[in-house]
């Protein structure tokens, strides 16, 4: 199993006197679950599967269904919390009356489904991250001796800008199994999932909005040169992609200016978390050296590790592009 860099935190947490619940945060297939299994197993508490209405429905904010919970867990583990935006009040109550210690996973899309309950929560919760492997983590995870160092980074970087990171695609051996987890991971977490929890109208415009930006790594994308070529609102698309920004999908980087006014209304640039992703949707999978496209390749696998850096230390930074004329 694969160590990530969260599990520190997730240590420190349990070890620790801090008792806000322990929010992680990331896409499917990042390995959320996984790390969930794994405490599950060292500290011998069940796992709550929000996916599972019979398991949801015991976090009714209801005193007595609540009190139960407590009594029998000093740690709460759930999974897939963003199934069950009802419960945030009950998570507000065990915190609040019953100092157990919580730790749920899902996608960050709990706040946009809990509405104004969600508010409740302040100062209440940390946000921490599970996303798709860093090189860092990588590194920590393997045993390289001096000499072969550089050949092993060598084909870490071609391989990352091919295949990505997503745990299960990097672990996988063969290039036609790695190829057929992406499309998996494309088809039913990035397409349906999606679309499913926002109840989004056309799969396919989805599908093809990502494509073009896809087409177009490296440079500023225009909202407006989107939604004409595929005859769509323009709020329609400017929606869809803050949903894919949101979801772990893509990474928006604005233009640095000093004039915040001016920055506002520039053209982003906009780069995916995980060039497997990308690539499934360009069905480009040639070594690195033969593709026209390496240079906005290269260009997004540096900005998603720094974007990964950013959220696995919870730096306060910012990241732009700067252009001249």
């Amino acid at each position: 199993m694969l160590k990530r860099a969260v599990e520190a935190d997730l240590e420190s947490y349990i070890k620790g006197k801090d008792r806000k619940i322990f929010f992680l945060w990331g896409p499917r297939r990042s390995g959320k679950t996984t790390l969930l299994k794994k405490l599950s197993r060292s500290l011998s508490a069940p796992i709550f599967n929000f996916d599972l209405e019979s398991d949801a429905e015991k976090f009714t904010p209801r005193r007595e269904a609540l009190e139960k919970i407590a009594f029998e867990h000093n740690v709460i583990l759930i999974d897939e919390v963003q199934n069950y935006p009802e419960s945030t009040l009950a998570l507000k109550i065990l915190h609040d009356e019953y100092q157990v210690k919580i730790i749920a996973t899902g996608s960050s899309e709990l706040r946009q489904k809990s509405g104004e309950d969600f508010d409740t929560l302040a100062g209440r919760f940390t946000e921490n991250f599970c996303l798709p492997l860093s090189i860092s983590e990588i590194s920590d995870n393997s045993s390289i001796l001096a000499y072969d160092k550089n050949i092993f980074d060598q084909n870490l970087l071609q391989n990352l800008q091919i295949f990505g990171a997503y745990p299960d695609v990097y672990v996988a051996s063969r290039h036609q199994k790695k190829i057929a987890l992406l499309q998996n991971i494309f088809d039913t977490y990035v397409l349906k999932d999606v679309v499913k929890i926002y109840d989004l109208k056309n799969q396919k415009l989805a599908k093809d909005i990502l494509t073009k930006i896809a087409l177009q790594l490296g440079s500023e994308v225009s909202l407006r040169e989107i939604a004409n070529s595929l005859q769509a609102n323009v709020s329609t698309v400017s929606n869809y992609i803050e949903i894919f920004i949101k979801n772990y999908i893509l990474i928006p980087l604005p233009s640095f200016k000093t004039n915040i006014r001016r920055a506002v209304s520039e053209n982003r640039k906009l780069f995916f978390y995980d060039l497997g992703i990308r690539n499934i949707l360009v069905k480009d999978f040639r070594d690195i050296s033969l593709r026209p496209d390496r240079g906005g390749v290269f260009e997004n696998f540096i900005i998603s590790e720094l974007e990964k850096r950013r959220k696995n230390l919870h730096a306060n930074q910012s990241m732009y592009f700067y252009r001249e004329y």
